[in-house]
């Protein structure tokens, strides 16, 4: 960033004719020189006549000259609006009165643009070495003491030609002259800074930028040690086939698409961690290789690192990259040789084999232990039911309570049965006159016999036996025996479901690693990529630079104003 070249105050006027001054010019207009001696400058001028009245203008202009010395002006302000107003042709007698003139016609004086406006002109009029032509005024006006005094616009001193010096003209120095040497001297001073600044710029570049961006090219191309890169891709699925095909229960243990994407996840935790650095290194000798001496002092790692430094060549070394979208897992291996560099590629995709394993195996572990022990349970249950009901079954002595009930029952049915039909043959002998007694008695003895042997078949269900339980409760146990021997051969089927289930769903919670892109050695070196990293050096030193360079013009600025 460059900022705009600030020229010193140069003083343009010597001190007997400032601008400050408020006397008028009473020297001769440009067009008389030459022409007619001047008048000598102690010969007195004549004043205006006594009694005479100022008119509403000059009263105005006299007011408005006291309120712009009220203002404060300084005297390179005043300077300036007396150039802007030789600019405009505008005869002013004095500094404060060029300021007003130019303001009555609507003209700022200190407005920057009118400032670069009168360099331009007056410094081609310098360059040529000759003043710009002095146009002639209007007539001049007679003063009452009969001098000649200028009317018009006043010009610029000029060089007095060499006929004026005969007669007796002091010799003075042209000041558009000498305000055209100072501007030139101004110009080429302002080159200079800009050249110096030029140099400067240009040196601060090459010591902070160039300098650098050489000494990282020279250790890209010719002092770094080549590389090569293995790179392998894999990719953790899980069995959903089988999950898939069994059908009922087993359908609400499908997974979803991205089922996989926190074992990947894990996978990469674990193959970038310091775990698998130290495996790495005390089964293949990770350490040892990249302290081997050949290597560069920059990439070399120290024989006696600490596992802290050894970890950060591990991981400039070692490049994972996991894709959520697809699932993918990138794995890039960097060794001095292509040999190392494939066996330290195939000894992490082992380790990521491995760990997928350690991490489904105690989920798949849990659910089989539950589902057996279930299965189990349910077995000892079905067991205990059927030597409750083998007991039941030893006790009552018969093969089938439930067979032997209902033979009693039908044997009671059918002596029911005979004993009405013994009761209506009674009644039809009882309903005539004279009824044949002997055959009465035998009726009625049959009927008694049958009704006692009714009475002892129901006593045979309802009274206790030997082993003090009826035949009713004994059936009564029984059947609930057998009705527990069913539940639990059901549950024991449910238990059988479940086991199978959860086998299922432990082949399904199996991961595998499915590999993409199988790790090949390189044939020619991946790294260093010296073009690519000497143009990234020489950027990101350029934007290191840029920065501080706004940053301290800003805080300069800031300072400065």
């Amino acid at each position: 960033m460059t900022t705009k070249p600030k020229a010193r105050k140069f003083r343009i006027r010597r001190s007997g004719t400032g601008p400050g001054s408020a006397r008028p010019d009473t020297r001769a207009p440009l067009g008389a020189i030459g022409t007619a001696p001047s008048a000598p400058p102690s010969a007195p001028t004549a004043l205006p006549m006594g009694g005479q009245v100022d008119t509403p203008a000059q009263v105005q202009a006299e007011t408005d000259l006291d309120t712009i010395r009220a203002e404060g002006l300084t005297g390179r302000q005043l300077r300036m609006a007396r150039r802007v107003a030789q600019k405009h042709g505008i005869a002013a007698t004095s500094d404060f009165d060029a300021v007003r003139q130019l303001r009555a016609r609507g003209i700022d004086p200190f407005e920057k643009s009118s400032i670069l406006e009168l360099v331009k002109p007056t410094a081609a009029a310098g360059g040529g070495g000759q003043p710009p032509a002095a146009t002639s005024g209007p007539a001049d006006a007679a003063t009452p003491g009969g001098d000649q005094q200028p009317i018009g616009r006043i010009q610029l001193p000029q060089t007095i030609p060499q006929q004026s010096r005969e007669v007796g003209h002091p010799v003075q120095p042209n000041p558009a002259d000498q305000r055209a040497r100072e501007i030139l001297k101004i110009q080429r001073d302002i080159a200079k800074r800009r050249r110096r600044r030029l140099m400067l710029l240009a040196s601060r570049l090459s010591m902070f930028v160039l300098l650098p961006t050489l000494i990282a090219g020279y250790y890209f191309f010719a002092i770094a040690t080549p590389m090569y890169a293995t790179k392998s891709a894999f990719v953790i699925q899980q069995a959903e086939a089988a999950a898939a095909g069994a059908g009922g229960l087993a359908g609400m243990f499908q997974g979803t698409s991205m089922a996989t994407q926190q074992d990947s996840t894990a996978v990469k935790s674990y193959l970038s961690s310091r775990d698998a650095m130290q495996r790495l290194d005390s089964e293949h000798g990770f350490k040892a290789h990249f302290s081997d001496p050949e290597i560069d002092a920059i990439q070399r790692l120290a024989p006696d690192a600490s596992n802290e430094e050894a970890f950060a060549t591990y991981q400039d070394h070692i490049r994972i990259a996991y894709d959520p979208s697809e699932g993918v897992i990138n794995l890039e291996v960097i060794a001095t040789n292509p040999e190392a560099s494939q066996r330290f590629s195939e000894a992490l995709i082992g380790y990521a084999e491995e760990q997928v394993d350690q991490m489904t195996q105690r989920l798949r572990a849990d659910q089989m232990a539950g589902a057996e022990q279930s299965y189990r349970d349910a077995e000892a249950r079905r067991e205990q039911a059927l030597q409750e009901l083998l007991r039941i079954q030893n006790e009552v002595s018969v093969l089938s309570p439930e067979g032997e009930v209902s033979a009693i029952l039908s044997q009671i049915s059918t002596l029911e049965t005979q004993k009405q039909q013994k009761q209506l043959e009674l009644a039809q002998l009882s309903s005539v006159r004279r009824p044949n007694e002997a055959r009465v008695n035998a009726l009625t003895q049959e009927i008694a016999n049958l009704d006692d042997l009714i009475v002892t078949l129901r006593n045979q269900m309802t009274q206790q036996s030997g082993g003090g339980s009826t035949l009713a409760s004994k059936t009564t146990e029984l059947r609930l025996a057998e009705e527990n021997y069913q539940f639990q051969t059901i549950m024991v089927q449910q238990a059988l479901g479940l086991r199978e289930t959860a086998r299922i769903e432990a082949e399904r919670q199996v991961r595998y690693l499915s590999l993409s892109v199988r790790p090949i050695a390189p044939d020619d070196p991946t790294y260093p990529r010296a073009l690519e990293n000497t143009l990234v050096t020489f950027l990101i030193l350029a934007g290191i630079y840029l920065m501080l360079s706004l940053t301290a013009s800003i805080l300069r600025e800031q300072v400065s104003s």
